[in-house]
């Protein structure tokens, strides 16, 4: 599939990697609809992106909000054969810290919004996938994960975080084996330091000082790097069941 036939499910699409992979398919020819729980944002990064772009308010924890917009985006879109899943939050906090152990309830809600919302995603678009007419080599859509670095070296305060983004690298394979039948590929991206508005707020040295810590090329990431690679996944057909990482070659280190 060419990045001009996308017919695009973007969650997360209001800001930051998501928003960006909405604008390269846009710029590219394909459609897009973006799905995020910011109203305002949503429709402003929609309008931004002009007619082949369109909008659905969605909380990625909730399953009936969830095939609803899916369906909206179907309806907008002619049909689905792309989800890129960017909505998530950073859920940062120590096991045990200043005011004691961590609540249940924050770590529930990281996995909640990180890994259930993947997972709820990545169903519904797949029943809509699943009756595409088949291409080249049979294929009918593509599923795209974002996990992270921190699957891998998590720091600390990053045992919420760390644990959704290793769980969405490792449903990758087994989602990807069960879709097969379909012509459906599913992929992860483990992004590493990016420049995205939630980084964009700390101060300027310190994220020049993330940025020297990738040994190459020593900057921070660009989310258009994220959204090019998007579309390399979503051309080449054998890409399927793996997880990129897309980090400068970085290693985290324990804080």
């Amino acid at each position: 599939m060419k990045i001009t036939e996308a017919r695009a499910v973007v969650t997360g699409g209001a800001s930051g990697l998501g928003n960006a992979v909405a604008r390269h398919i846009v710029a590219a020819g394909g459609r897009v609809t973006l799905l995020d729980v910011q109203e305002g944002p949503g429709q402003a990064a929609a309008s931004a992106l002009g007619p082949n772009a369109a909008f659905a308010k969605c909380d990625v924890t909730s399953e009936t909000e969830v095939n609803a917009a899916m369906e909206a985006a179907r309806a907008a879109m002619g049909g689905i054969n792309l989800l890129v899943n960017c909505a998530g939050v950073i859920g940062a906090g120590r096991m045990l810290g200043k005011n004691g152990p961590m609540a249940g309830d924050f770590f529930t809600r990281v996995v909640h919004i990180n890994l259930i919302g993947t997972f709820l995603c990545d169903k519904a678009a797949a029943a809509i996938m699943q009756t595409n007419t088949p291409g080249a080599d049979g294929e009918r859509g593509v599923i795209i994960h974002t996990s992270s670095v921190a699957a891998f070296e998590g720091q600390i305060g990053q045992a919420a975080y760390s644990a959704t983004k290793a769980a969405v690298a490792g449903m990758t394979l087994p989602i990807a084996r069960e879709l097969a039948m379909f012509g459906i590929r599913v992929m992860s991206l483990a992004p590493g330091i990016f420049g995205t508005p939630m980084l964009g707020a700390m101060p300027q040295d310190v994220q020049d000082s993330l940025g020297k810590q990738v040994p190459f090329p020593p900057r921070l990431g660009r989310p258009e790097e994220f959204a090019a690679l998007v579309q390399t996944i979503f051309e080449v057909a054998y890409l399927n069941g793996e997880t990129i990482r897309l980090d400068g070659a970085i290693r985290m280190q324990p804080k």
